[in-house]
């Protein structure tokens, strides 16, 4: 993604306490304040909220440019737009909105080269795929939001409407998280803000495996759906289906038990 940072004189007339969010940021020496989704130019930002805010935007391709043609291992996709309405019918203010984490693949690239392999990209344009949240670069491309990553990125297939029919990729795993402990060990009821986010879920599908260096899958033989696992807290992507059950797809190698 284009980042785009305030260049700052350490100007005095400008009081750091207009920006309180954004740690790191150097500050301009114009003296006014910053709106939290307005930048510099009437830029809308978005602020990343992981180790440090990052300001980033989309890149902006100029209307004289036809095609986005990516290369090696990299996917184009158009995302999918945020949802304003929920389940029940409740219109959604613009900051209550989710960003999207799923679209339809638009370009794919030519592959990579493995040892003295090439591999094609396993995923087909018209795809509906779903990719990690901090992944690629967002490109604003004939009126409408894409993004450009890495075939890694891509989290798995959504081959219906709902997150628990996703067909995990390479090496991901979809798991349906355990429901949080509405008590304590003591009997007390516990309210939605003191449950403690469980890490323990079923896996529902594995991905084909990675590739090695020959360019084949491995396959795992650890993890198979229907095992009820343990798995690294902060990892993966959360998704919420249709039903309101918590899905989790991580990487295998989050994975850290099998439970029996």
């Amino acid at each position: 993604m284009a980042s785009l940072q305030l260049a700052g004189t350490g100007n005095p007339a400008v009081a750091r306490r207009s920006l309180p969010s954004f740690h790191g940021l150097r500050l301009s020496p114009f003296p006014f304040r910053l709106p939290s989704s307005i930048g510099a130019c009437g830029v809308a930002l978005e602020r990343r909220g992981f180790r440090g805010h990052v300001v980033k935007a989309a890149t902006v391709v100029a209307p004289k440019y036809i095609s986005v043609k990516p290369l090696g291992d990299r996917v184009l996709v158009k995302i999918n737009t945020s949802e304003e309405v929920t389940v029940g019918g409740i219109l959604l203010p613009t900051t209550a909105q989710s960003k999207p984490q799923a679209g339809e693949v638009v370009a794919v690239g030519d592959g990579r080269t493995i040892g003295d392999d090439k591999v094609q990209i396993g995923i087909q344009t018209g795809s509906q795929v779903v990719y990690s949240k901090y992944a690629g670069t967002e490109l604003e491309f004939n009126g409408s939001n894409h993004v450009i990553l890495k075939e890694d990125d891509i989290v798995g297939i959504l081959e219906a409407d709902d997150v628990k029919d996703l067909k995990p990729l390479n090496d991901r795993v979809l798991i349906k998280v355990a429901e949080a402990e509405e008590k304590t060990a003591g009997g007390l009821l516990l309210t939605e803000a003191s449950k403690e986010k469980p890490s323990i879920g079923t896996v529902i599908a594995v991905g084909p495996g990675p590739l090695d260096e020959e360019g084949n899958r491995k396959p795992s033989t650890t993890i198979t759906p229907g095992s009820t696992v343990l798995y690294s807290k902060y990892a993966g992507n959360e998704f919420k289906s249709a039903d309101g059950s918590l899905y989790i797809a991580l990487r295998a190698s989050d994975v850290m038990a099998v439970l029996s």
